[in-house]
């Protein structure tokens, strides 16, 4: 499982491929209408599109001659479920990163 959620952020790491994914909320798209919103060839976006894919980011289907892509949540959930296991040490970082700002600022008013 933390391979996939790793394969997700470092897909969505490129700003491109970022750009790509953050169109797809709207609706399906299709390659044609994704290369001209982020301004890349239609052979770039599906190169990214096949990274998204394998990420499981993004699903294609088909209709017609054309290839339509709509998010896929199951990379979005091996992402959260990666991320997820580091958030009680993120809090407890920032907790005490406030303890220590408080301390060092004595105009602040201290709780007890």
């Amino acid at each position: 499982m933390d391979a996939n959620g790793v394969r997700a952020i470092t897909a969505l790491s490129d700003p491109t491929r970022r750009a790509i994914f953050e169109l797809l909320p709207q609706g399906p798209r299709s390659v044609a209408d994704l290369a001209a919103a982020t301004k890349i060839t239609s052979s770039a976006a599906s190169q990214h599109l096949r990274v998204l894919r394998e990420a499981h980011l993004v699903r294609m289907r088909r209709d017609g001659n054309r290839h339509l892509y709509s998010l896929d949540p199951r990379g979005l959930n091996d992402a959260r479920d990666y991320l997820d296991k580091y958030w009680p040490s993120a809090l407890a970082a920032h907790a005490a990163a406030l303890r220590e700002a408080a301390d060092a600022d004595p105009a602040q008013p201290t709780r007890r």
